[in-house]
């Protein structure tokens, strides 16, 4: 049998608790428990080898006893006893089972061994196996928690509402009792573990199809099903039902935890980064992101596009706040002449309109201040979110009116509105959060904590608003021969596609090379051509300007060369000298499971140095790119630094757009490394070229 039913697991309407005991702090005691305090309309079933009761319900001796077709079965067993309660589940006919024991595929050898036999009998069983190694879930929708942990509290239906669907139980429990303090409805918590059977992609899909939930939290050290996650995540961002990522494994370390912890193998953090982001996923970079987006996203459906306004009564904090959007790249731009003449009318004489807007003390005397001066500032159509960013201190009437008076006329305008309190820990009045959260108002203890999270939805909403991706795919005849393609022979099939490469040709002997120099024009680069030399600077296989009398030096240099290092030459490639310009890189490769990315930034000597690039999918149109290629830390060398004449930027991502679309049209192709590219004010050259497919 192949394949399983999801709503077996999250909507059973019978339960089986297998291995329960009638100690208060027992876990399966404490699941049964919570099963009756959510009023669980189902039948439940027990199964205890030492107990015929437990509660005032009888207990079964064995799996074997229990009748055919439960659709959930949650074991309270040692991982020894594991296997066998799988397989005495699949004869029973069971739709879905939960497996809280830890030890299995995080722990290697025997023990993983075991994890993938007994998952491969819950797969031929279709049986939805959840963990092993997690918290269980709970379906908050129903009323069905799954889960032994304590101090479970039914959730009321009123929305907005979020599901959260972590590779962590401790993560999915801090998540759920965070959004709920926020005055945010959960529709389900899932913890999935080591995701033996039932991945994180199987979740999602369970509740992307929810009616009652508008936005999925996620947590994850690995996706298991990058080409199913992706999908999914079209789906979700198609559908209006954003999903908010947090994914480790930025470094080695947190690679290697995510092995030790649930036994999966992370992937490369900036392949996934790109790729999520592109299809339609809201990346989060910290827990507490994850929180705060997931909440902005839940209060505004539409997530802001434009420009970020900001009220303040902190001088001191407008530079804070311009500072840190810059760093974010959020858009805080000033105000348009004619809505700047408007606020000046309503300021005293010595504060100026601006981006933010220091209305200084003088709200103390005059609290209308904010109406008069926030009107007018959400007028301006280059602004699509307010936020607030106030002293509010004291718990006194004084404190809370002052708040108002500034929220009150925001949340008039319709504009989407946060509230962040200057002082971080100060305290405030106790009803001030639950008035603006009542009002749709998200509310912050740091300013810099809302922008940080304002920026990621921005980037969401930014991201839905691209215009789809170019379909077409190019036209790319089969490559002339596999494994490393040296250089000349990475030129001319990449020329033939219209990547401009320096004039120049291959030469098998002295006498050729004399003559191609002549006919390109001197002075000439010399290169040694082999497929055993991917890197021939490295050994000292380039020689440069070379004149009208080199020719035949550079020559035997190489050849000498090429002896002493043992390999068989293709020959000399002889090109003319490129003009000076700015050297950037173009790369592309493939990972084995996410599929192609680009990586475009500065080249030569600076790529291994500074390691400025951008990761950017491979579909991404020359436009796009060049917007991208502003993003780096060396852009102002684009510009033309020094007096230099700028570089034609949408020459390098037009060639950028001719990588990616060969990436896609001839799937063998491992790596593309164009390295340096020289970006001049009249174009851009590939002056070297490698390409690695796949085979010998």
């Amino acid at each position: 049998m192949t394949g399983f039913d999801m709503a077996r697991l999250m909507r059973p309407r019978s339960i089986a608790i297998v291995g329960i005991s009638p100690e208060p702090s027992s876990p399966g005691f404490t699941l049964l428990g919570n099963l009756e305090k959510f009023g669980y309309p189902g039948t439940i079933h027990l199964v205890s080898r030492s107990r015929s009761e437990v509660k005032g319900r009888a207990c079964v001796s064995e799996i074997d006893a229990l009748p055919q077709g439960i659709d959930c079965a949650v074991l309270m067993l040692p991982r020894a006893a594991t296997e066998g309660a799988i397989s005495a589940l699949a004869r029973r006919k069971a739709g879905a089972a939960v497996v809280f024991a830890a030890g299995f595929g995080e722990s290697g050898g025997e023990w993983a061994a075991a994890q993938q036999r007994f998952a491969a009998v819950a797969r031929e069983a279709g049986l939805a196996l959840a963990g092993p190694n997690c918290l269980g879930l709970t379906n908050y929708v129903d009323g069905i928690p799954l889960t032994f942990s304590p101090g479970q509290v039914k959730e009321q239906t009123a929305p907005p509402r979020v599901a959260v669907v972590a590779q962590s139980g401790g993560l999915a429990s801090i998540l759920k009792i965070a959004l709920a303090a926020r005055g945010l409805a959960v529709t389900y918590t899932v913890s999935t573990g080591n995701e033996a059977v039932v991945t994180l992609e199987d979740y999602i899909d369970f509740v992307l199809k929810d009616p009652q939930t508008r936005v999925i939290a996620a947590f994850a050290e690995e996706i298991r099903e990058p080409q199913r996650f992706l999908g999914l995540a079209r789906r979700a961002r198609d559908t209006g039902k954003p999903i908010v990522l947090f994914h480790t494994g930025r470094s080695a370390a947190a690679r290697e935890s995510a092995r030790s912890h649930t036994g999966a193998l992370a992937g490369d953090y900036a392949t996934i980064s790109s790729l999520v982001r592109h299809h339609g996923v809201a990346e989060a970079h910290s827990l507490e992101e994850l929180i705060d987006v997931t909440e902005l996203l839940l209060r505004f459906p539409t997530p802001p596009v434009k420009g970020l306004a900001c009220i303040t009564d902190s001088g001191a904090f407008k530079g804070m706040a311009l500072d840190l959007a810059d760093a974010l790249g959020l858009d805080m731009p000033p105000p348009a002449p004619a809505i700047a003449a408007r606020i000046a009318k309503e300021l005293p004489d010595f504060v100026g309109p601006s981006n933010p807007l220091d209305i200084t003390a003088q709200a103390i005397i005059q609290p209308d201040l904010y109406a008069r001066t926030l009107t007018p500032l959400m007028d301006d159509p280059a602004f699509d979110s307010l936020m607030l960013a106030i002293i509010v201190r004291g718990d006194t009437q004084a404190a809370l009116e002052k708040a108002r008076s500034a929220w009150r006329p925001a949340a008039a305008t319709g504009k989407q509105t946060i509230f962040a309190l200057l002082g971080d820990e100060a305290e405030v009045p106790a009803q001030l959060p639950d008035e603006l959260r009542a009002a749709g108002i998200p509310f912050f203890r740091s300013p810099e904590r809302a922008m940080r999270a304002l920026a990621c939805v921005r980037r969401y909403g930014r991201e839905g608003a691209r215009a789809p991706p170019d379909a077409a795919t190019l036209d790319a005849p089969p490559l002339p021969r596999a494994g490393v393609i040296p250089e000349h022979a990475s030129k001319a099939y990449l020329a033939a596609l219209g990547v401009p490469v320096p004039k120049g040709g291959l030469a098998r002997d002295l006498a050729a090379a004399e003559a191609l120099a002549v006919s390109v024009g001197f002075p000439v680069a010399i290169k040694l051509q082999a497929a055993a030399l991917p890197h021939k600077s490295d050994v000292g296989g380039i020689v440069l300007g070379v004149g009208e009398r080199g020719v035949a030096a550079a020559w035997h240099q190489l050849e000498k060369l090429a002896r002493d290092l043992n390999v068989e030459p293709d020959g000399v490639l002889v090109e003319a000298m490129a003009p000076k310009g700015v050297e950037a890189i173009v790369g592309a490769r493939r990972d084995r499971r996410w599929g192609p990315v680009l990586a475009v930034g500065l080249g030569g000597i600076w790529a291994e140095v500074f390691a400025d690039v951008r990761v950017l999918p491979p579909d991404l149109p020359a436009s796009d790119i060049a917007g991208e290629l502003l993003r780096l830390k060396g852009a102002k060398l684009f510009a033309g630094a020094r007096g230099a004449p700028a570089a034609d930027r949408m020459a390098l991502a037009q060639i950028a757009t001719l990588v990616g679309s060969l990436m896609r049209a001839r799937p063998e192709i491992r790596e593309i490394d164009l390295n340096p590219v020289s970006v001049t004010a009249e174009g851009a050259l590939a002056l070297d070229a490698l390409i690695v497919a796949d085979g010998e």
